[in-house]
């Protein structure tokens, strides 16, 4: 019934497992019928630290008993200590939140366009990576770098140039003095979990500056933690103009965030941007409850981290099947299930939290 019911009444955008989740708790998520399956997709990176987790369930209903929305038109007593959370682990210094990766991906790529225009009405290009994933929406899915994503939209605006992970020279190439920004993920996630190298994050911020470009570091999908550090850009000690962040950051409620350095938050001034419900208190409160436990468990993250580098050449065994390993950048693991032909497992990420 539940799948006849989809199937005639919602756009058919999602190929979907039989599966019909009743509840989740812990790792493990319940059907229907009582069969309890291990989520090694986390909700695509969102459940960090499980379903039900009892202190953010707390949080939760605390806060739902009081207010669950305003308008951004009036203050409220946790956006702010958010953003101050969000800069003081990021070294940014300002943040704006929406309601996932995809907006806040937008937001980022409009103070891109800003800061490119105040310089000239030509600088505005962006260089991005083949194989990357930002998004569905119009700006975010033009820097994807994946065409059976874009072809049926394009075109989508704008002048963008994809290079190839870790290709200094194409990198070095593609940048000019038409570039507004570099929008990059330190760790891509699609189809597999592929680092950027140290030093090649290193050049992307060095070419930038040389072109007064801004550096966008997507971590929508390999931030808050789950490579050891908060971000993952902090490895290298590579210092972005933006960071774009989601996922898990309000535990399953919709949350959004960018988060700029103040030479870069002055592009989207006074009514230049905007959002309904992005930043509400709900999503806030429990936002700084999950980066709370998260700080707690860093030290474990990066202990299993270290286990997982040395299994490294170990293929996973998975219920009787296989996952060969892609590769592992600290706790953030990714491979492609044996005989899945990449859509069973590929992106997976372990999520090592607990």
């Amino acid at each position: 019934m539940v799948q006849e019911r989809e199937k005639k009444f919602l756009l058919q955008t999602y190929e979907r497992s039989p599966l019909v989740a009743a509840r989740g708790e812990g790792c493990y998520l319940t059907d229907v019928d009582g069969k309890r399956y291990l989520d090694v997709i986390a909700g695509i990176g969102v459940n960090a630290l499980g379903y039900s987790h009892p202190r953010v369930m707390a949080v939760l209903i605390e806060q739902a008993q009081l207010c669950i929305h305003t308008s951004n038109l009036v203050f409220h007593c946790w956006q702010g200590l958010l953003a101050e959370k969000l800069c003081a682990i990021s070294g940014m210094d300002r943040a704006f939140f929406s309601n996932s990766g995809t907006e806040a991906m937008e937001a980022a790529l409009k103070a891109a366009r800003s800061h490119g225009r105040s310089l000239s009405p030509k600088k505005i290009g962006l260089v991005a990576l083949h194989n990357s994933f930002h998004g569905r929406t119009f700006g975010s899915l033009a820097v994807t770098g994946q065409p059976k994503l874009r072809e049926a939209f394009e075109p989508l605006g704008g002048h963008i140039t994809f290079v190839e992970r870790d290709d200094e020279e194409g990198l070095r190439a593609a940048i000019g003095e038409d570039t507004a920004a570099v929008v990059l993920e330190p760790v891509l996630g699609e189809g597999g979990i592929y680092p950027l190298s140290d030093h090649f994050l290193r050049r992307a911020r060095e070419f930038a500056s040389e072109y007064d470009a801004l550096l966008i570091a997507d971590e929508t999908q390999c931030g808050l933690g789950r490579t050891g550090m908060h971000f993952a850009y902090q490895w290298p000690a590579v210092e972005p103009d933006i960071v774009v962040t989601a996922k898990p950051l309000a535990a399953g409620l919709p949350l959004g965030a960018t988060l700029f350095k103040e030479n870069a938050a002055g592009f989207l001034p006074l009514h230049a941007h905007g959002t309904t419900f992005g930043g509400g208190p709900l999503a806030c409160r429990v936002a700084l409850e999950f980066l709370a436990i998260m700080d707690e468990l860093l030290p474990h993250i990066r202990e299993i981290g270290e286990e997982l580098r040395r299994i490294k050449t170990a293929p996973f065994d998975y219920y009787g099947g296989s996952i060969e390993r892609n590769d592992v950048r600290n706790s953030i693991v990714g491979g492609r299930a044996a005989g899945s032909e990449g859509r069973v497992g590929a992106g997976s990420a372990a999520q090592l939290y607990t």
